[in-house]
Parts: structure tokens; sequence; C-alpha cells
């Protein structure tokens, strides 16, 4: 292995995975990586593992650079099994190590994999580890985004190895920021946040609040996920507190599916009156587009559309599948509204509007259903309803 070093005698040793596209339902286009870092002092401390079929690429990659028999600790910042399925191997290999976790991490690892053969010492916030000229220091972050979580910074070389905050889905050769395409690091980084952070925005902003008030001030930020933030950690800073805080832009995302295009054909007038009104506009129709694009769409909107045609009196099979991983998320700050078409009975539209309800969504009353094939007057409705939520999302501030 390259060695990667993110400063003197800290190095990445971590996994890419070039091939994972269904991150437990969050699509990976652009593949993953698992982020691991050894730092080298008077003791040696491992920081986070790996996925369990990476175990052994993890221990080459260490040995690489140390004996496993040197290494004093094992830092697990996150139980979740992408960053710890290789724990109880890595354990056995690295025989002097002891475990350094949060409470609840400790918990968890003894909950997924038994205590046999492991060696505990928890901290919490505040808590520090003299390794010899360089100072671990630790902070808890709850619910960021398992009751486990926790920060390490690395107080010398201002390094915060923050697992799961501020990482990418990106399989990338290259390790850093200021090594790949900046639109292509910020897709991503968005991506992630919309798909698996947006629920603990509140708690996002706070943990940045007193990470600042604790003196912590990163040159760099390293995740547990794609690339490292060297150049101007500042930037993901910033993303982050913008996307907790709901910061959005004149845009409305149209969601929908459709059967024998009647939807269809609404959501096309719909964007039509939207786009008259100088708005973004993005159409994703369920089936050509995942639910993982739809959100990220949806993180920088002001305003989200839904549509579905009623199928045995509810909505069809993808758009429920939407709504449920939507409301789930809980975007906040976004401006709801509900379209649809119907045969026999109607039941689409009341489904959304009850589903985006129970999530505590704001809804704009102005549904539209149709009856079979929209006419000419059905779709000068949509069309208005699309000028409407866009003159109603520009006096927003």
């Amino acid at each position: 292995m390259d060695k990667v070093n993110l400063a003197e005698n800290i190095f990445w040793v971590g996994v890419i995975d070039w091939n994972i596209r269904d991150f437990h339902g969050y699509i990976t286009n652009r593949g993953t990586q698992y982020n691991s870092y050894l730092i080298r002092d008077d003791k040696i401390a491992l920081v986070d593992t790996v996925k369990q079929n990476f175990t052994e690429a993890l221990l080459e990659n260490i040995r690489s650079i140390t004996n496993p028999d040197n290494i004093n600790y094992i830092i697990v910042n996150h139980v979740e099994p992408d960053h710890s399925g290789a724990l109880p191997e890595v354990a056995k290999q690295l025989k002097n190590a002891v475990i350094v976790c949060s409470e609840r991490g400790k918990d968890a690892i003894i909950e997924h994999y038994g205590s046999e053969g492991f060696k505990f010492q928890t901290v919490k916030t505040g808590d520090t580890l003299k390794l010899g000229a360089k100072t671990l220091s630790f902070v808890e972050a709850p619910m960021l985004h398992w009751p486990d979580s926790m920060f390490t910074y690395v107080v010398e070389d201002k390094i915060l190895m923050c697992n799961d905050a501020f990482g990418q889905h990106l399989a990338s050769s290259q390790a850093f920021d200021d090594e790949v395409d900046p639109a292509v690091l910020m897709e991503e980084a968005g991506r992630y946040f919309a798909n698996i952070l947006t629920p603990f925005a509140p708690l996002i902003t706070r943990k940045i609040q007193e990470v600042v008030q604790m003196g912590i001030a990163p040159v760099i930020i390293a995740p547990s996920h794609g690339v490292i933030w060297r150049k101007n950690p500042g930037k993901i800073i910033q993303a982050y507190l913008d996307w907790s805080a709901g910061k959005a832009k004149n845009k409305i995302v149209i969601v929908y599916d459709t059967m024998w295009n009647s939807t269809d054909k609404m959501a096309r007038a719909i964007s039509e009156g939207a786009a008259s009104e100088g708005v973004e506009v993005k159409m994703c129709k369920l089936r050509a587009a995942t639910n993982t694009e739809a959100m990220t769409e949806i993180l920088e909107a002001k305003a989200v559309i839904v549509g579905s045609p009623t199928l045995n009196n509810q909505m069809f099979p993808t758009v429920a599948c939407f709504m449920n991983y939507a409301t789930g998320l809980k975007p906040k700050d976004k401006l709801w509204c509900f379209f649809g078409s119907y045969g026999w009975g109607k039941g689409a539209v009341k489904g959304m509007t009850e589903e985006a309800r129970k999530a505590g969504f704001e809804i704009h009353e102005a549904a539209i259903e149709v009856r079979f094939v929209p006419d000419a007057a059905d779709l000068a409705r949509c069309f208005e309803l699309g000028k409407q939520m866009a003159t109603e999302i520009k006096a927003k501030p």
C-alpha cells in the first residue's frame, strides 16, 4: 500500500469499496470507502476499523506501517458494522490493544460481538489520551447518527476524526478534497447528508457549536467514508450548518410515478407553470430516479410536489415507498403539495396528505385530482398550481 499521510506519523489505512451500489437502501453510484487511521507515537492507536469482508485488507495496510503487536489502542468511534465489522478479528490480531470507546459504544460492541477477548477503556467528552507527543481528545456525539457515536481529535495536529459526520459515499484513489472534482465532492456530501443525517439536523447544529466552544478548530477533517478534507474543512462545516438550518433556494422538486401517463402529463404541466415564474424545477419520476436521488434534490429545495395515480384505493407502490422514505428523513422547512389521477375511486392524494401531515410537514392544500385522462382544463389547473407554488416560495426568505 502506498502510504497516505495526513500529518507526520498519522496514516490512512482504510479500504476502498469500488463496487458497492446499495448501502442499506442508499444508492451508492460512486462506491464508497471505509476509512481507518493509524497514529504512530510512543504508543500507537488505530482509529476505527472497516467492514467485515475487508478485514484482511485492513490488516495488510496496518502491517505495512507497524507490527500489529505494537498497537496499544483501537479507538471505536461508532459501532455500525461498516466500521466495526472487522473489529473481532482485528482485536485478536492486535492482541495487546485496548478498545477505547464511549460507554454506549462498549454496550453496543458487546451487543454485536459479545465481550470475550475485548479489553475496554471508556471515555466521555473532554477526556484525553496521551500517546506521547500526540494527544487524543474525545467528544461524544450521540445520535450522529447512532447513540454510541463519538469524535476523536488529534490535538497537536488539529485533525478531527469524526466517523460518519462530514463524509461521502465516494470511492476515490485520491485521498484528499483538493485532489478530486469539487462539484462531485459536494454533490456526494449533500447526498450523504440528505439521505442519512437529515433527521438529526438540530443535533448537528448544536454539536458543531459545542465543538467550537471546546476550542476545537480542525485543519483536517477525516471522516470514515469518502475523501479527507484538508484544503478547506470550513467549507463542509458551513455546508452542514446551512443544510441543518434548512437553508434552501427557489427550487421545486416534483416527485411522481405514473401508470398510463395521466399523472405524467399533470407533472409536466405543473413543472411548466413553476418554471414560468423563473424558479428551478427538478422532476424525479420514480422507477427512473431513486429515492436517494429524489431526497438529494429536495435537500436545497423550498417545495416538494408529489404525484401518484390511485391503485386499489391507495398510493402507487413506488410513491408509497418514497413517502415512507421521505417522512422518515423529515426534511425541514419544505412546502409540500400533492396531485394525482384516479379511475374507479380516489385514494392516492388522501394517503399522501395523511402521511405528510403525520410527519409534521407544511402542506399546501391546493391538491389536484383528475379522473382518468386530464383534459385541457385540468392541465391548465396544473399549470396554475405550479405558478402558485413558485410564487409562494419566492416570497419565503
